[in-house]
């Protein structure tokens, strides 16, 4: 089941950051790209490439003193679409999540294997696959069942693809030369979607019939003018609540991910603009900011999850 809410998840993934950089044109070759030649780096060059998506994947290294990172320019797939011409072509972004997701599949399907193996020889999982066992069972017991309630069980591997997904994808982001995936609001906004879509199915499948009453307020122990008027009223707050969970995980994941990342690369960037004398303050401040940044990395996987758990036992338990 996690392996296939994986690839469902990747799927979405992969078309939206593509489709949201409208990488239309192919880079210019000729006289242009010859005549480019390396150049001192401002603020700007040093912040910008780690913190949006691009064609280019950097990777390590040296060609100077002054430039220690090369890159791959990404293929171009043009597609015209309503008459507007859009790259669908792989971006930076599209590649970690790619490689999020073959992380977050070796992981769990190798502790799985271990797990299995280890108890069939001593009858108890051991080292690693026992941590991460005791990990998922603290999410799943402590965590989302609560709050998901009775008869949830078959979303808890959801809520677990979630978190690990959302945790790998954001580690990502602190590797040098690396990309935050997450800190593209494309990328974030189509994790709420599908999290929109589940929530809506689950209560579907709970409620039949009532299922309209989360849409259309309509109180049953009140005089008919009273429901009328409650109705008018209150039937848009109940859609503009619908449509503001998923608004809330996509600005959440979105700004906490790339507020990290500005801190400390603009700390870098003092450097650059003072002098190295700055290093002396700049860098471990930047390295204070790097380590809550792993605090945040794993906050932030749990807290999207937890909601997306809150948001379904609200709606199995809705009721007017």
């Amino acid at each position: 089941m996690n392996r296939l809410l994986a690839s469902l998840l990747l799927t979405a993934l992969m078309a939206a950051p593509a489709v949201a950089q409208e990488h239309a044109a192919p880079a210019q070759h000729g006289a242009d790209s010859v005549a480019q030649a390396p150049a001192q780096p401002g603020p700007a060059d040093i912040i910008m490439p780690h913190i949006t998506d691009s064609k280019h994947l950097e990777f390590p290294w040296i060609y100077g003193w002054g430039n220690w990172a090369g890159h791959v320019t990404l293929p171009t797939w043009n597609v015209t679409i309503a008459g507007r011409t859009v790259d669908l072509g792989p971006t930076k972004h599209v590649v970690y999540l790619l490689l999020a997701a073959i992380i977050v599949a070796v992981l769990l399907v190798g502790t799985a294997r271990a797990h299995r193996r280890h108890t069939h020889e001593v009858g108890r999982p051991r080292g690693f696959a026992a941590g991460l066992e005791g990990v998922m069972l603290y999410l799943r017991n402590e965590v989302y069942m609560p709050v998901i309630g009775h008869g949830g069980e078959k979303y808890i591997p959801f809520c677990l693809t979630l978190f690990f997904f959302i945790a790998i994808a954001n580690l990502l982001g602190l590797v040098p030369y690396g990309a935050t995936a997450t800190g593209n609001i494309a990328v974030t906004l189509t994790l709420a979607l599908i999290t929109f879509v589940t929530v809506e199915v689950a209560g579907m499948r709970a409620l039949g019939k009532g299922y309209i009453n989360t849409i259309v307020y309509w109180p049953h122990d009140m005089p008919l003018l009273m429901k009328s008027l409650l109705t008018i009223v209150m039937t848009p707050v109940e859609l503009i609540g619908k449509f503001t969970k998923p608004f809330a995980l996509t600005i959440r994941l979105f700004a906490n991910m790339i507020a990290g990342h500005v801190i400390i690369l603009a700390l870098i960037g003092l450097i650059f603009m003072f002098g190295w004398f700055v290093a002396f303050a700049a860098i471990p401040m930047a390295l204070f900011i790097m380590f809550l940044e792993l605090l945040v990395v794993f906050i932030q996987a749990f807290i999207f999850s937890l909601l997306a758990a809150v948001f379904i036992g609200q709606i199995r338990a809705a009721h007017h």
